[in-house]
């Protein structure tokens, strides 16, 4: 997969681009990302790159010229262009597994009071949020959005089976999880745990997985079933 990243601001990727997980996957080559500066696409003499709204009102408007300049410099034939925004869809796991079969995605990260609507109508393939909040810019949710999508490419997690039970997949969120020792300061890992019996662990797990569910995402469960016999959600 190949990631291109539009953004006044550039520096504020290094970071994230640079560690962990999203680090390795680009030097194994699972991953390319690259971050472009749009005031590079800019040819006012000061690089700017907004403007007043027509009509009037707060705030300042991106202009559409950089940005169609810097998709023409970089879209290709099998391109999704992505917008970051609150007006988007919200992003969960099924929205990131089908981004994460696209070869190329360009995420266009807006600012100020939003873009010129010509970008939106004529350029923008989708637009994600990352949640009903406003954020100052598509930066971070741009981060945010990298790191789901990497994790998902196969051969970017050492362990397959990471993703398989994963909080969402399935509707559920996650079971406990526990490691060594076995015991600490008087509290203990459950017995089943520790029998080796994969089924009866398998089972523990789905059902803690539904309990961490109810108590916590009760709206993800109306078409999950149990492995308990007799028990039904929805």
């Amino acid at each position: 997969m190949k990631i291109d990243i539009i953004t006044i601001f550039p520096g504020m990727f290094e970071p994230v681009l640079n560690e962990s997980i999203i680090k390795r996957a680009q030097a194994k080559g699972k991953i390319t990302i690259a971050v472009h500066d749009l005031r590079e696409y800019s040819r006012d003499k000061h690089k700017k790159i907004d403007d007043r709204p027509f009509g009037g009102g707060a705030g300042m408007v991106m202009c559409p010229e950089p940005i169609f300049k810097a998709l023409r410099c970089l879209k290709s034939r099998t391109t999704r262009v992505i917008l970051l925004s609150p007006q988007g869809r919200r992003l969960n796991q099924g929205i990131a597994k089908e981004f994460a079969k696209e070869k190329h995605l360009i995420l266009i990260c807006g600012h100020y009071e939003g873009i010129d609507e010509r970008v939106r109508i004529h350029l923008v393939d989708d637009e994600i949020s990352i949640g009903d909040f406003v954020l100052t810019g598509g930066e971070l949710p741009a981060m945010v959005f990298v790191d789901c999508l990497t994790r998902l490419i196969p051969g970017v997690l050492g362990d397959k089976n990471s993703l398989k039970f994963e909080s969402f997949e399935g509707n559920l969120l996650e079971y406990p999880h526990y490691t060594r020792p076995a015991r600490y300061a008087g509290m203990s890992v459950p017995k089943v745990l520790l029998s080796g019996d994969h089924k009866a662990i398998a089972v523990w797990r789905h059902l803690h997985a539904v309990k961490n569910t109810e108590e916590k995402r009760p709206d993800l469960l109306p078409h999950v079933k149990t492995k308990k016999k007799g028990v039904t959600h929805g």
